[in-house]
């Protein structure tokens, strides 16, 4: 019987410090022993957005304590633990340096191998961990500081179709959420203001969709928000729930309707593939994934979302890209660097743009 592979995976690449075990048997898919993450949300809570000392600082005091927890709910000791998997990019610098250096520590101290994971990678990678799925697939990474579509080959093959020139989806619902004076994290909350909106009160663009090609813009869309409430503010001396609820739902429709026209045109440009799926935590966005699924049995292409808890930053999607590119030969020594970029693809041409992890990986 084939032995099975069990990684300790570690994530702290922007603010959310996760530990998770993970164990592969082949022919079976990854089986996920436990998955700690550890939020930094009150942290960052009253500077309105995620600071990156911050971060590192929380990062350091507690990637040990997450290991510890991770391996007590998986039942495991590190004597049982075959590789480390860690997160090396891309990301705010500090953050991913402390995940490095401690990976570094336990890979180190035990005599086990140590294999870097790309970020981007971990999410991409997330619909083989859940659902098995064959290579070549259509991915849509969507997230808060990226979002790009990538046709993925093999374990380290990827081939970016498109991408956001400026702002990321995840990026544009904070600074939405900002600008209506909702707390962070923004996406949850102008989700729940938009259930109760009319999306078609205001006439809102849907950037880039006159234009052919896969690349998505955000900004105006930012922008005519703030008009829209401005304007409102204008007339009637400020906006009311209504009024807030109604620029959320049309804010959040725009972003939808954005999102399923480019995923239909990065179809069409791909060759045959076994699904699509979707990762990032803009994947979590229950209104934008139903946008999604609906095109894809339109086009009689599977649609796979991983659950909530995968969507978002963890670390076993972390330690499952680390199997994946270990059964592949990856093994990274005591050199693996941190990187603030770090591209999947890395024949195309850098996005432009900048957005909360710099410019565009």
């Amino acid at each position: 019987m084939p032995k099975p592979l069990t990684f300790l995976g570690l994530e702290s690449s922007c603010d959310d410090t996760a530990a998770a075990v993970v164990r592969y048997l082949p022919g079976h898919l990854g089986q996920i022993l436990s998955s700690v993450v550890d939020g930094q949300t009150a942290l960052h809570a009253p500077f309105g957005g995620v600071v990156p000392e911050i971060a590192a600082r929380a990062h350091a005091e507690r990637l040990d304590h997450c290991v510890e927890r991770a391996l007590l709910d998986a039942g495991l000791t590190l004597a049982d633990i075959d590789g480390i998997a860690v997160t090396a990019g891309p990301g705010l610098i500090g953050g991913v340096l402390s995940g490095v250096m401690c990976a570094k520590g336990i890979a180190a101290a035990r005599g086990l191998p140590l294999v870097g994971v790309n970020h981007l990678a971990g999410h991409a990678l997330t619909p083989r961990l859940t659902d098995g799925v064959s290579f070549p697939y259509l991915m849509l990474l969507v997230s808060g500081g990226h979002c790009q579509f990538l046709l993925a080959r093999g374990v380290d093959d990827f081939t970016r179709l498109g991408g956001t020139i400026d702002d990321a989806p995840g990026e544009a619902f904070d600074k939405m959420a900002k600008l209506l004076g909702l707390p962070q994290p923004g996406g949850p909350m102008v989700e729940a203001e938009a259930a109760h909106g009319n999306p078609k009160r205001f006439a809102f663009p849907r950037p880039l969709l006159d234009r052919p090609g896969c690349d998505l813009s955000f900004s105006g869309l930012k922008t005519a928000v703030l008009r829209a409430r401005d304007a409102l503010i204008s007339a009637q001396g400020g906006i009311t729930v209504q009024d807030r609820r109604d620029l959320c739902a049309g804010f959040q429709a725009a972003v939808a309707d954005v999102l399923a026209e480019k995923s239909k045109r990065a179809l069409a440009q791909s060759p045959p593939v076994t699904a699509v799926a979707v990762a990032g935590g803009v994947g979590a966005h229950k209104a934008i994934r139903a946008r999604l699924e609906t095109g894809c049995v339109s086009a009689g292409v599977q649609f796979l979302a991983p659950p909530l808890a995968l969507c978002t930053d963890n670390a076993a999607m972390i330690a499952w890209a680390g199997i994946e590119r270990f059964r592949n030969g990856a093994r990274d020594g005591m050199d693996l660097a941190a990187r603030p970029r770090w591209p999947l693809d890395t024949i195309s041409p850098a996005m432009l743009g900048f957005g909360k992890k710099g410019a565009k990986a």
